[in-house]
């Protein structure tokens, strides 16, 4: 066996098998050798690296096991870095293979010669090597596959392509050589019984207790349930996070930040105590006031402890584990008032949002398109999301039930993850529906030539429900409101707009199933359309770009922005009837 071959064979056994990725002479010996792989080894053809990255990543995200990426050197490589930066800000196991020019030629000025070691020094921080001998391949690939798993991040290993085809050998039993072997640790799961009961003391002590969950806890529902039952707490998601809590429950106040819900706002500034659970959520202003809480927290990574309040108690400790080592210490809380509080507020929110979904636009509302949706999920759905006001509705109006799983771009905020994520999960979970939430500016930097991908590899899936979802309003939305409210500038055409693109008909030339919908009235039949289909689908909705992704608070100084921007707001008029029905929505059911 070649160094190629032994690469595939060794990371189908450290349980790696589905490899995205893209051919490249600087992987020729990588290519043929995956195709002699392919009874353990599953391969997924994108259209671009970057892709395969944001593909590794979301498979990570979706199944808990490490992703794999591969690409060619040189450019192959520089592409996949985004995808793979997307991976490490979110604390996301991936391996990445790449290749490079052969060692011969190193140092040449070669062509497509990069020095790749610094190249991925910063995202694959914790392990990035180049192999220069056969044996010493085999301790580079354990070590990327351990090190991604242990550390939640990403690793790299470039293998120049004469490296490549060489006969491969073991490590000798000899001096400078080193015998590695595979095998996932069993880490500590919990904290010591001291910290616990200093976590358990505050806790107890708290009248306002808030708790706020992240993607660490996606595998910790129950024990989320039990704890925020005990204490009497209402409790908030992070985006990564939530798929973590059922919004059934009417203690579950939704998102927190800019996408999140005033429920979650009013929750944090009023309570007393904060326990925080397998979050990082990065914006502090959101959170109660340093100070004025006492707080605990959980991570399994202690670098992310008191890492955004300053937190009394830091638990390292896996989520699930944790909590449930926590309950037998937790007095049961008999003052409900701060619960029936929150729940009271909760519902006054869903009302809110139903109304505001329902106010007319041009041609159609934004949040009608994901409130008529929420209930039509199938059980066990999978919902990717895309950077951009997308994201917004997919963070408020989309009720999570339990068994379904949603991600998105979070730490890099990526544009254009939404359809990649998407492809990932169905190969994960073929059986299941997925839909990608995408707005036009994200499907036409990715999702169009993605969407290739979903044609070469469709009748492979075990059902055929896949929704590409895109909301057509010819204009790059987030930033067009960032800059209304952040800056007090209006709309800049020149860089806002962006050109019409028949989506709709695109997934026709592609033997796919398109849907085209202009009217309010359509939204909820086209959805019944897409979900019976009997083959992938691209959902085109024409929406109106001004209505406002409203903050759950809004500050003087955003709300003095917004007023000046108005002054050359070239759709004035539009801007100011769509955020007025938004302001007064529980006031104006019917849009007058």
């Amino acid at each position: 066996m070649n160094v190629s071959e032994f690469v595939w064979k060794r990371l189908s056994e450290w349980g790696l098998n589905r490899v995205y990725g893209y051919p490249g002479d600087g992987v020729g010996g990588l290519d043929i050798a995956l195709e002699k792989a392919l009874p353990y080894m599953d391969y997924v053809q994108v259209r671009h690296e970057e892709m395969a990255a944001f593909m590794a990543s979301a498979h990570a995200k979706f199944t808990g096991q490490v992703g794999l990426c591969y690409a060619t050197s040189g450019p192959g490589a520089v592409h996949l870095l985004n995808g793979l930066y997307d991976a490490r800000l979110d604390h996301t196991p991936v391996v990445a293979i790449v290749g490079q020019q052969a060692r011969t030629s190193l140092g040449a000025h070669y062509q497509q010669e990069i020095d790749l070691q610094n190249l991925f020094k910063d995202v694959a921080g914790e392990f990035v090597m180049t192999a220069s001998v056969p044996e010493q391949v085999r301790h580079l690939i354990d070590r990327a596959v351990r090190i991604a798993h242990e550390k939640r991040t990403v690793t790299c290993v470039i293998l120049p392509n004469d490296l490549q085809e060489l006969p491969y050998s073991d490590p000798p039993m000899a001096h400078g050589a080193t015998h590695t072997g595979i095998g996932f640790a069993t880490p500590a799961r919990t904290p010591e019984a001291d910290g616990l009961q200093k976590a358990a003391a505050v806790l107890n002590e708290g009248k306002k207790v808030a708790i706020l969950v992240g993607a660490g806890a996606l595998h910790a529902t129950d024990e989320v349930i039990e704890i925020a039952n005990r204490l009497g707490a209402g409790v908030a998601k992070a985006l990564l996070g939530k798929a973590a809590l059922p919004d059934e429950l009417s203690f579950v106040t939704g998102g927190i930040g800019l996408l999140g819900t005033k429920p979650t706002w009013d929750m944090m500034k009023g309570c007393d105590t904060l326990l925080m659970v397998g979050s990082a959520f990065p914006y502090s202003e959101f959170l109660p006031e340093p100070g004025k809480a006492r707080g605990v927290q959980i991570d399994i990574d202690g670098a992310n402890l008191s890492l955004r309040y300053p937190m009394e108690v830091n638990l390292i400790g896996d989520s699930a584990a944790t909590l449930r080592a926590l309950l037998p210490l937790l007095t049961q809380k008999q003052d409900l008032g701060w619960r029936n509080s929150i729940e009271k507020n909760v519902a006054s929110w869903w009302k809110l949002m139903e109304d505001r979904a329902m106010q007319p636009a041009s041609p159609i509302n934004p949040q009608r398109v994901f409130w008529e949706l929420s209930p039509r999920l199938p059980e066990n759905a999978i919902m990717t999301g895309d950077s951009g006001s997308v994201a917004n509705w997919y963070a408020r109006d989309i009720k999570m039930r339990r068994g379904m799983k949603g991600s998105l771009s979070g730490g890099l905020a990526s544009l254009g993850a939404g359809v990649p994520y998407a492809i990932a999960a169905k190969f994960a979970f073929p059986e299941r529906s997925v839909i990608a939430f995408m707005g036009d500016g994200a499907m036409q930097m990715n999702g169009i030539c993605e969407m290739i991908t979903v044609k070469k590899y469709w009748r492979q899936w075990k059902t055929p429900h896949f929704i590409v979802m895109v909301l057509n309003n010819q204009d790059l939305n987030q930033v067009t409101w960032e800059e209304r409210v952040q800056l007090g500038e209006a709309k800049t055409l020149s860089t806002q707009s962006i050109p019409d693109f028949p989506y709709a008909k695109y997934a026709e030339l592609l033997g796919l199933k398109g849907i085209y919908v202009d009217k309010p009235e359509q939204i909820g039949p086209a959805w019944d359309e897409a979900l019976a289909a009997d083959r992938p689908v691209i959902l085109e909705m024409r929406t109106d770009p001004n209505v406002p992704p409203l903050p759950p608070h809004i500050t003087a100084k955003d709300a003095r922005n917004f007023l000046a921007s108005l002054w050359h707001e070239p759709e004035r008029a539009s801007v100011v009837k769509n955020s007025t029905r938004q302001m007064l929505a529980s006031v104006l059911p019917n849009g007058k």
